[in-house]
């Protein structure tokens, strides 16, 4: 028998992990803060937030009408998430393997508008996005769950993408933390892939009945 009530501390957990993480989207962020301010960097974040919210709807209504016609899309989801989770902590543990330098990419705009629809245009056009989602409301969300409940998660989940975003670009606008990132690179990666890898291995052993 599938999950019969909303894991919230499992889905913002997973949803932390994925939006801290570094990506085009965080280094874009932190890249924009150091090299043009807080406000542009603000700006860029709004045109994410808003792309991620998006996804997020969307996946939240395809799949609760999957889920509710075939119950058997939960599993075969889980596994797809389980399997993604795991493909993150790879990518993680080899970044924290290998010394490198981190490389943050300004996104270069003559307007906050034009910022926004760069922010937008990154997070629409990121095939990962869906896939995150998609495994996210498989995993945490019943096939039962009412509108109002699916919308509840659509709702904490994109709030604490804005926060996690906006500190961001408010953290990365400090040049004195963009040196000590840059120095703890490493260690962050290796937590991420544990973190990950630990989601995903327990993703895969649950008894969902």
């Amino acid at each position: 028998m599938m999950i019969d009530q909303i894991n919230y501390p499992l889905i913002l957990t997973a949803a932390l992990l994925a939006t801290a993480s570094p990506g085009p989207s965080t280094l874009a962020i932190a890249g924009t803060a150091m090299a043009q301010g807080r406000v542009p960097a603000l700006a860029l974040v709004a045109g994410i937030t808003s792309g991620s919210w998006l996804w997020s709807i969307a996946a939240a209504l395809g799949l609760s009408a999957l889920m509710l016609a075939n119950a058997w899309v939960f599993e075969i989801l889980r596994y797809l998430g389980a399997g993604y989770l795991l493909f993150l902590a790879f990518k993680s543990a080899r970044r924290a393997m290998v010394p490198g330098k981190t490389i943050f990419r300004s996104v270069s705009a003559q307007s906050l508008g034009r910022a926004y629809g760069k922010g937008l245009a990154m997070h629409l056009t990121n095939p990962k996005a869906i896939l995150f989602f998609g495994a996210l409301y498989s995993v945490g969300v019943p096939a039962t769950a009412s509108p109002g409940e699916v919308a509840s998660v659509v709702l904490v989940v994109g709030l604490q993408s804005v926060v996690v975003f906006g500190f961001y670009a408010l953290l990365f606008s400090n040049p004195r933390v963009v040196g000590a990132y840059v120095r703890l690179s490493r260690w962050f990666e290796a937590a991420f892939a544990m973190a990950f890898g630990f989601a995903g291995l327990k993703l895969l052993t649950a008894r969902l009945g």
